[in-house]
Parts: C-alpha cells; sequence; structure tokens
C-alpha cells in the first residue's frame, strides 16, 4: 500500500467513511471527499512531531546509556590510575626524603671534600657555606655547596646564585645596628 491510500485509509476512518475508496472517488457527491486535507496538512505535520519526539527521546536514551558506561569504565580503572598515583607519589616523597637526608650526612659521607668543622648549613638557596681554612685560624676560600642525588638539577633560584658567584658578584657587608633599634 502506497502512502497516500495509507494516509488516505487513516483520515477516512476518522471522518466516518465506510471503505477509504470513498475519499478517493471523485463521483461521490455526499461531501465525504472534501473531508480529507491537501497533502502536506495536519496528518503529515501530526507524523513529524511523532517522529521527532521519537529521535529526541533515542538521543536522551543513548546520550544516559553513553554516560553510565563511561562511568562504569571510569569507576573500574579509577583504583588502577589512584594506585599508580600513590606509587608515583610515594617514590616522589622517597626520593625528596632521601635527598634532604644526603643534604643533612654529606659532611660525613665518604668522599666529601671538606672538612665538617669548616662549613656550615644554610638549606636554602643553597645548603652549605664552607669557610675553608677556619679550623687553622685563617679564611682561605669561602665555597657555596649544593648537594644533589640521584637526577636532581638546580632550581632557578641555585642556578642565579652559582651565575652570581662565578662572575664575581659577591660583596662583603657589614652592618651595625643603631642603639635607637633596640641594640644594646
Amino acid at each position: 500500500m502506497d502512502l497516500a491510500r495509507l494516509v488516505v485509509s487513516v483520515y477516512g476512518a476518522t471522518a466516518g467513511c465506510q471503505r477509504a475508496g470513498d475519499l478517493l472517488d471523485p463521483g461521490r457527491t455526499d461531501g465525504y471527499h472534501a473531508a480529507m486535507p491537501a497533502f502536506g496538512s495536519e496528518l503529515p505535520l501530526f507524523y513529524f512531531a511523532a517522529l521527532l519526539l521519537a529521535l529526541i527521546f533515542v538521543i536522551v536514551l543513548a546520550y544516559r546509556a553513553g554516560r553510565s558506561v563511561g562511568k562504569a569504565e571510569a569507576e573500574r580503572e579509577l583504583p588502577d590510575i589512584v594506585d599508580g598515583e600513590r606509587a608515583d607519589a610515594v617514590r616522589r616523597s622517597r626520593a625528596v626524603l632521601g635527598g634532604m637526608a644526603a643534604e643533612q650526612l654529606a659532611p660525613w659521607l665518604p668522599g666529601f671534600p671538606w672538612d665538617p668543622t669548616e662549613l656550615r648549613f644554610v638549606g636554602k638557596p643553597v645548603d652549605f657555606v664552607v669557610f675553608r681554612g677556619a679550623s687553622k685560624g685563617e679564611i682561605e676560600e669561602v665555597v657555596f655547596v649544593e648537594v644533589k642525588t640521584g637526577r636532581s638539577s638546580p632550581s632557578r633560584v641555585e642556578r642565579s646564585l652559582r651565575d652570581a658567584v662565578l662572575a664575581g658578584r659577591v660583596t662583603w657587608r657589614e652592618w651595625r645596628p643603631s642603639s635607637g633599634a633596640g641594640g644594646a
């Protein structure tokens, strides 16, 4: 059955026709054929609206199904991701703690090139300042020492300090607080 006959049969039943052909019979004089709407009016608009609502319904269902599948997949993968992140955090924390311990213990480790009695721990921006010769009563050299372990590299501030020292931009200043500033 073609679309026109289907529309006529459905609409004809609502118009009170006995048979679908009554609407298409041009010889009828009782006016029933005048009851059929022109093709493209209310009935196709109804079908279009129903089709549009069905399409929206399908899209909403697909969206919700996709979200639930994605959520289930994320929940399935999340423990592995969390375990990996935790392991990485522990590894980095151990590296930092190992580096801090190495900084503190460096003067007593074999191969440390300076006398531990001649250095002072600073911490930031450099680990130690060595006053070479201080144990003999006369400073021969001042050395800035940064202890690094593993694959660590100097920070930006540490590099700028190194560059300033190597460029000779090191000076001596003496400062005395005035007696009005709470000094003795």
